[in-house]
């Protein structure tokens, strides 16, 4: 017995090992580190703008129809930014999102200290700042290859859930502070300030291989990249499915639509609860992150049950009579969402081609948060008119549709090599 715990306990030590093996490499690690203040950073302002909109119109559709504005360049121009990141110099494409980011969020931080803002002004900042993460969210995951490879690939896109994750504790509960002491300007501020550090890293940082050989890449037009990146997409089941199960996951981790009108009219809680109803969700992620991460080689199958479960832990959150019982669900939609989310995008990545990496991230980030301006305002519609509960309820309404249809061409993959 005692040989047996003892076994157990190596295997557990080693699948421990393997969740942070990616931070061996010294590039990545700083790059790690800083995606953790950025992100906290982009979700201090995120709490701060949807709060500040909420009480200028006091609309839910309006939530929705900044989610809009924020994430249609990225439907839009994702494809094209995939293309783009299989072409070019991925570390300088990255220093220039990453300062007209900056740039975007002290121009929020200075407009809101004016006292002049007005809806029109969020929708527009909004606007152009999707238009700017569609190449960056794009160059960011294939980054990550360039730094660790794809052996340690789970590991750092798992890392990178623990970031976002992270991201959701601190930020909200910076926000909540913020917004309780010093008002909305100082979380833009804070998030203009963020993306200094990972513009130091990257300007420091000069050895990552940035951009597949080009003889693996056709010099086409955009349009003819984009077709055959769908083209490849679809012949490839896991991946097709995965595309449509990210998109569906829209809708539950765009949080700020349903869940501030949830903590608002349901619970008649303040900045506070919402925040904490925030950090829930994003405590339960970090477990959820490390199981993605110490896990195995990931596989249809095995993305298609979480999904599954991810469906069933956001229905009975959506319909928990009491708050202490939605904390407690939104920490478990958490930790199977986010396992469920790192877990399909590294099927996507080891599955993809090298030449064809960069196209399959800008699908998947047309898909995952591109499709928000398309599910956004819908669930702003059903949550205003029917009800916050059955707004949340919608993403796992849609993730189990889509796990069930797609489950003969998911089960079909028993791992990336038959891809």
């Amino acid at each position: 017995m005692s040989l047996y715990m003892a076994v157990l306990g190596e295997r557990e030590r080693s699948r421990f090992g393997r969740s942070f093996e990616s931070l061996e490499s010294s590039p990545f690690r700083g790059w790690f580190l800083s995606q953790v203040f950025s992100a906290s950073g982009t979700m201090t302002q995120t709490v701060a703008t949807s709060w500040l909109l909420l009480r200028l119109t006091g609309s839910s559709v309006d939530l929705g129809l900044l989610s809009t504005c924020t994430f249609l360049p990225v439907l839009l121009l994702s494809p094209q930014a995939g293309a783009l990141v299989d072409r070019v110099d991925r570390r300088k494409l990255l220093i220039a999102t990453q300062a007209s980011l900056c740039a975007l969020s002290a121009a929020a931080a200075a407009i809101v200290a004016s006292g002049v803002v007005q809806a029109w002004m969020l929708f527009l900042i909004g606007a152009l700042t999707g238009t700017v993460t569609a190449p960056d969210n794009t160059a960011r995951q294939v980054y990550v290859v360039d730094l660790v490879g794809t052996q340690r690939l789970a590991s750092a896109v798992s890392l990178n859930e623990i970031v976002l994750n992270t991201s959701r504790i601190v930020g909200p509960a910076v926000g909540g502070a913020l917004l309780a002491t010093v008002g909305v300007a100082a979380c833009c501020a804070v998030n203009a300030a963020s993306y200094l550090i990972p513009l130091f890293v990257l300007l420091t940082h000069r050895r990552a291989q940035s951009a597949a050989p080009r003889s693996t890449i056709r010099q086409q037009g955009p349009g003819v990249s984009l077709r055959d990146a769908v083209r490849y997409a679809w012949r490839h089941g896991p991946i097709r499915v995965s595309l449509f199960l990210a998109a569906a996951s829209g809708l539950l981790f765009n949080l700020g639509v349903s869940l501030p009108v949830l903590a608002i009219r349901v619970f008649h809680l303040g900045g506070g609860g919402y925040g904490l109803m925030m950090s829930a969700f994003g405590i339960g992620a970090l477990p959820g992150a490390l199981l993605a991460a110490g896990g195995r080689q990931p596989t249809g199958r095995r993305v298609g049950w979480l999904a599954l479960a991810t469906a069933a832990s956001v229905l009975g959150t959506a319909f928990a009579p009491l708050l202490w019982l939605t904390i407690i669900g939104l920490a478990v939609v958490g930790c199977l969402s986010i396992w469920f989310i790192a877990t399909a995008n590294t099927l996507v990545q080891i599955a993809a081609a090298p030449g064809m990496r960069g196209r399959m991230m800008g699908l998947w980030t047309t898909a995952l948060p591109g499709t928000s301006p398309v599910n956004s305002p819908f669930a702003g519609w059903v949550t205003q008119d029917i009800g916050p509960r059955e707004g949340f309820a919608l993403s796992g309404l849609a993730l189990a549709l889509v796990s069930t249809l797609g489950w003969r061409a998911l089960s079909r993959d028993r791992g990336t090599s038959e891809l």
